[in-house]
């Protein structure tokens, strides 16, 4: 095997490469617990998508499948939790990773004995960044939705 000298373009983009590299750094250890959003929330951006629309009209549904586009700097791992309520009542809560390893990142509406009837509900859904710093760990809301289910 015969070993080539670097080209200046090489060494260019090597350079280059590197210097991102080490760029990035910081943002990598950004997740280390701190200060988190509340309400609207800051340091993200969430929105919902329909996975499996039952009756089609492009709204979440008692019984439909969503899912959340996800978009922080805080973590490369994020988690989204939903919580549902029906008045006053907390009808349905899950958290999911929306990340590519994340074993799932659906929410099923309604899927719980809470939820009686198929009824209506209110939900929000929030963008979390999930820290195990620290002995017991610690959650930064980072940004929110609601949305309403209809029956």
């Amino acid at each position: 095997m015969k070993i080539r000298k670097p080209t200046s373009a090489g060494a260019v983009l090597t350079a280059a490469v590197l210097a991102v590299s080490l760029a990035l750094v910081p943002v990598a250890l950004a997740g280390k617990p701190g200060g988190g959003g509340g309400g609207g929330g800051t340091g993200g951006t969430i929105s919902l998508v329909m996975v499996n629309d039952l009756n089609g009209n492009g709204t979440p549904n008692y019984g439909d499948t969503v899912t959340f586009a996800v978009s922080t700097s805080s973590t490369t791992q994020p988690y989204v939790t939903v919580k549902c309520y029906q008045g006053s009542t907390l009808v349905y809560q899950q958290s999911a990773g929306i990340f590519a390893i994340s074993l799932n990142q659906n929410f099923v509406l309604g899927q719980t004995t809470a939820w009686q009837g198929g009824g209506a509900a209110t939900c929000t859904g929030t963008l979390q960044n999930w820290s195990s710093y620290s002995k017991h760990g610690s959650v930064t809301n980072l940004a929110s939705m609601n949305f309403n289910v209809g029956a």
